[in-house]
């Protein structure tokens, strides 16, 4: 089992509840923010292995706060993997081009998403933008 600490940005109770919980059982470790803002302010502090944020949050949006937290030293490197029920197909590459390490649809697929949560840790610092079928 593993015991990463992984920051969930997350709005909605339900969808934060489950991603903490599949996230949990498995070992990890979890940090929850329900806002962009807090979540960077979080992501400075706990220094995670990784984020997993929505790109539709209250506030600054999912994509804002990622060039927020790739343009400060001290959270540039940590890779975020957007989670986001709006990844249509023609959506995937600008969520790729913007700077995310990966992204997963909602709902969640349990198996899908662990393994493309491991697969960015295991990388251990961020994957490149084009992966085999532009997801993980």
């Amino acid at each position: 089992m593993s015991h990463e600490l992984i920051l969930i940005i997350e709005d909605h109770d339900k969808n934060r509840k489950l991603v903490r919980e599949v996230l949990q059982v498995t070992g990890y470790r979890t940090l929850e923010a329900e806002t962009a803002e807090e979540g960077i302010r979080l992501a400075r502090e706990a220094e995670p292995a990784l984020i997993l944020m929505d790109l539709q949050l209250p506030g600054m949006d999912g994509f804002a706060a990622l060039a927020a937290l790739r343009a400060d030293t001290a959270t540039k490197t940590i890779p975020v993997i957007a989670v986001t029920a709006s990844a249509m197909h023609h959506q995937r590459p600008q969520i790729l081009a913007a700077g995310f390490d990966g992204y997963q649809t909602k709902p969640l697929a349990v198996r899908e998403f662990l393994e493309g949560v491991r697969a960015v840790l295991d990388r251990g610092v961020r994957i490149a933008a084009s992966t085999s079928r532009g997801q993980l």
